[in-house]
């Protein structure tokens, strides 16, 4: 694979073998991060359970203490007065039969996360084939359906994330931007790491945590330790 010139010094800077705690890992990702804009830090961690198992499901969501750095754009399904409110809390777009028409005939996805109040689950179900391989199926887990809708708007802009187990055990998560710096890094950091752990599996044996890394978008790697948490 081709790796560009400021790829491979960062990557010099930052030892293969070494597992750094997350104040200094982060610090080594904010000052290798070279691109021109703002890049997002994402965390990958890779977990000892057998996702293919439901009893060994790891899903959930959390509000990043210092958000994501980007506000996302919110799509509600309700009616009646939690139209309203999700509309007041800040919702993007607020619709139900419309916006399904929209989504099916125009193709149309301008929004990052979709909440819906649980009577609508009847009408969003129908776009469960494009939403879902997309990751934009709400669900009570990730508390993108609500009865509370705005209250799930409002934690959504303030930066709630929502992290899931991949095929390959693994969980993608953003944390933030490299212009958060180490400290804020380290709190949103710790704070899904402790909600990742809390959601341990009953019927998850052995090690749970196999590794961590952290990466900002055009920076290498970095693994993290994990022995402290």
């Amino acid at each position: 694979m081709f790796r560009g010139k400021k790829y491979k010094d960062a990557a010099k800077q930052i030892e293969k073998n070494t597992q750094y705690e997350a104040m200094e890992g982060f610090g080594l990702i904010c000052k290798t991060a070279s691109a021109k804009f703002d890049e997002t830090v994402e965390l990958h961690v890779k977990l000892g359970v057998d996702s293919r198992h439901a009893d060994q499901q790891v899903r959930g969501a959390i509000v990043l203490p210092n958000g994501t750095g980007k506000t996302a754009r919110v799509l509600v399904f309700a009616k009646g007065d939690k139209a309203d409110a999700a509309r007041e809390a800040g919702a993007d777009y607020v619709g139900d039969m419309d916006m399904v028409e929209k989504i099916q005939k125009e193709n149309w996805f301008d929004f990052d996360v979709v909440v819906a109040s649980p009577d609508m689950m009847g009408v969003v179900g129908r776009l469960g084939k494009v939403l879902g391989p997309k990751g934009l199926m709400p669900s009570p887990k990730a508390g993108t359906v609500s009865p509370d809708v705005a209250k799930a708007v409002k934690e959504v802009k303030a930066g709630k994330v929502e992290y899931r187990l991949d095929k390959t055990n693994i969980i993608h998560c953003p944390i933030g931007k490299v212009s958060f710096g180490p400290e804020k890094l380290t709190e949103n950091y710790n704070a899904l790491m402790g909600a990742i752990i809390k959601a341990k599996p009953a019927a998850a044996k052995g090690q749970y945590i196999k590794s961590c890394v952290a990466a900002s978008t055009m920076g290498p790697g970095v693994k993290m330790a994990t022995a402290k948490l």
